[in-house]
């Protein structure tokens, strides 16, 4: 792959980050800008022309533009979607509300449950019907699908699902039906379940479908305005996605299945955080990204975080399984949480002090930023707090009203609590901590892992300026945050390969497998995958395929992921495939049964091209020469109150310099706070590492 310009830009609920790589001059530019809500492809083209005159180059030089959004998720959150219809067989129209018929919370009396997508005025039944072997028992009524999407018309109908029962076996019904729709209502796009999740179990299945078409308007409208004014501009490249799952692929993938970008931007920052685990040689990492709006907490176990093939949106409860919307889509697993620098706090009605999740956005943020924000918020508490410089926020372009930030919090928290206005900042400053601290220990705690043995990676705009709290809280003794932080999630995109994972479900105990029919499944799955990332640019020489299976003994409720043997499979590769099975149970569950069948459900197929190696020098990264030490400021420590603290240019740092807390390193970005108990070094990639001083308890470090 020759040397090029590419961009990374992610697109979050507050800022809209950059990273330019010029793989031929071996450099890496960042900026940040406020996110334009209303129409986020402003930001974006002012953001990357501004890094394209930094870099001293122009946009048709880019050879390569990857964007991820979270346009997606908030739709999804915000119930902000399309009017859609469903058409599904008759029957099984109340198949969203039903659901898997589980209470997430057996003793809540009032349990609230997520509202479905689509009214029930607006799904509709059919005539037909497969059976679970996928034979045909009933054909499809052609006049009543047409009927259908009439009455859906009338109502004003913006997208249509359509999902039947056995679908993902025999798609024959949804095929004809789509075409009939698409006749009876030209322009309006139309989902059918067994192209987005071809897979079993109809709830599952029936309500990814309808979150496709929820979004898939609003997301083709945005993709398509983006590239036109890409191209307006002179991007000669193609514009590429990232997926939820960590990849990267097409905007004509992304505009037919825009479900598969939810969790668009918190994967990007997993894969960078996963880029520097490999570089840094940590077998055990705790990627942390906070942002202005959330933030987002995954582990990286031996340079790879780990994946998931479900995912739940919009959920009623915030750390409730159950209580969302289940997605068939693969994503990297991870937990995000309302919490970032925009994060609202305000008093409830028990006179107690709360933080999140609601945000303030870029619009019109935090009172700091003199936008006409009026509620206090983490990162105005981080400002009086003395962390945040109000002179040299964003590199000094964006002064921050400290004396209004001041008056606010009195009038709003401490005169309403009785507390000083430095205790009312502590307070927000400490909950937030303790609302990131509580959600990852239960992330971590869910997979038996103990933070203790764990090395954070932190970035995000307010990342750094909070891990050294967090850490604490989970007793994690080291710290690294890269240079360039604040910007790292766009890194990942850059760093991410093409990508993308297929799945079919064929139900079988493994004795019984029709090897010619697995066969052909693999084989249909690797033809789609190459002629995907062929589209997105890559060498079909040079694409990796792995193969999995979700496999369970008989009678069990749930599966779990087993690597599947290399084709051609046949029944030579039964034992290897029990083997397998055995061998994951067993690392999973510590146990193993013996004499109890196994059975197949869904076979997976991924594949991906590797992506070119960023070296990673940061000349162009605003740097800026002088003295490393700026001065000093008065910084708040729960354990000592104010304290003088010195503040140092991050960008004047080398490596090799080791100094003491407390201090504050600043960047264009983000700002790194360090506590007393704590000191930092910078290594040879110029990465900042913070070492706290063991607590008691801790069971050791990480890496």
């Amino acid at each position: 792959m020759s040397a090029g310009i590419r961009i990374g830009v992610d697109v979050g609920g507050t800022f809209t980050d950059f990273v330019l790589v010029d793989e031929a001059r071996k450099l890496i530019f960042t900026g940040k800008r406020l996110t334009t809500p209303g129409d986020p492809s402003i930001a974006i083209i002012e953001g990357a022309e501004r890094l394209l005159r930094e870099a001293g180059t122009s946009i048709d030089k880019v050879t390569g533009l990857v964007h991820g959004t979270t346009l997606v998720a908030n739709t999804v959150i915000e119930r902000k979607g399309v009017k859609v219809g469903l058409i599904t067989t008759k029957g099984f129209r109340d198949t969203l509300e039903m659901g898997r018929e589980i209470r997430y919370d057996l003793y809540d009396l009032f349990l609230e449950k997520p509202e479905p997508l689509v009214p029930r005025s607006l799904r509709l039944t059919v005539d037909e019907r497969v059976d679970a072997s996928g034979t045909e028992l009933l054909a499809l009524d052609r006049g009543q699908v047409r009927a259908a999407a009439q009455a859906m018309a009338k109502e004003g109908v913006r997208a249509v699902a359509i999902c039947f029962l056995h679908s993902y076996l025999n798609n024959a019904h949804e095929v004809e039906a789509k075409r009939i729709v698409e006749e009876a209502m030209p322009g309006i796009p139309v989902t059918i379940s067994s192209a987005v999740a071809p897979e079993i179990r109809e709830f599952e299945r029936a309500s990814t479908a309808c979150a496709n078409a929820y979004v898939q308007p609003l997301v083709q409208s945005y993709l398509e305005r983006l590239d036109r004014h890409l191209k307006d501009k002179g991007l000669k490249s193609t514009l590429h996605v990232m997926l939820s799952g960590g990849g990267v692929t097409t905007v004509r993938a992304a505009r037919e299945f825009p479900i598969h970008l939810i969790e668009s931007g918190p994967a990007a920052g997993a894969i960078a955080g996963t880029y520097y685990a490999k570089l840094a040689n940590i077998d055990h990492m705790i990627s942390f990204d906070m942002g202005g709006t959330t933030a987002k907490m995954c582990l990286i176990e031996k340079g790879r975080p780990e994946y998931a093939h479900e995912f739940e949106a919009g959920r009623v409860r915030r750390f409730r399984k159950g209580s969302g919307l289940p997605l068939k889509v693969p994503v990297i697993d991870l937990i995000e949480i309302g919490a970032g620098g925009g994060s609202k706090a305000r008093i409830d009605a028990m006179g107690l002090m709360k933080v999140g999740p609601e945000s303030a956005g870029s619009e019109p943020g935090p009172i700091c930023y003199g936008r006409g924000g009026t509620d206090p918020t983490v990162t105005d508490a981080d400002l009086l707090l003395g962390y945040l410089s109000p002179d040299y926020f964003l590199g000094g372009e964006m002064k921050l009203n400290l004396s209004t930030v001041e008056a606010a919090f009195k009038e709003r928290v401490a005169d309403r609590l009785g507390i000083s206005v430095t205790e009312a900042a502590a307070g927000i400053h400490s909950i937030v901590n303790e609302n990131m601290a509580s959600a990852t220990r239960m992330y971590i705690a869910e997979k038996g892992r103990d933070p203790r043995r764990y090395t954070m990676m932190a970035f995000g705009g307010a990342g750094p300026v909070h891990a050294y709290g967090l850490a604490k809280l989970l007793k994690v003794g080291r710290i690294i945050c890269p240079l360039g932080a604040g910007v790292m999630s766009a890194l990942g995109f850059l760093v991410a390969s093409p990508a993308v994972s297929l799945v079919r479900s064929y139900v079988s105990r493994l004795k019984d497998l029709d090897w010619g029919r697995l066969n052909g499944l693999f084989g249909e799955m690797e033809r789609d995958a190459r002629a995907l990332l062929v589209e997105a640019g890559a060498n079909d020489a040079e694409i990796v395929i792995k193969r999995t299976a979700d496999m369970r003994y008989v009678g069990q409720g749930f599966e779990i992921g087993v690597a599947v043997p290399s084709p051609p499979l046949g029944p030579n590769s039964l034992e290897a495939m029990r083997g397998l099975f055995l061998e994951t149970y067993q690392r999973l569950f510590d146990r193993q049964i013996q004499d109890v069948p196994i059975e197949a459900l869904t076979w997976r197929l991924s594949a991906y091209a590797p992506v070119a190696d960023i070296q990673l020098n940061f000349t162009g990264a605003k740097s800026e020469q002088g003295k490393a030490l700026k001065g000093t400021r008065r910084a708040y420590f729960p354990e000592i109150g104010y304290t003088p603290c010195s503040v140092y240019n991050r960008y004047a740092l080398c490596a090799g310099d080791r100094i003491k807390g407390p201090a504050v390193v600043e960047e264009r970005e983000s700002t790194v706070v360090v506590g007393p108990d704590a000191s930092f070094s910078i290594d040879q990639h110029l990465n900042l590492i913070i070492e706290i001083e063991r607590q008691t308890g801790d069971a050791g470090k990480g890496g």
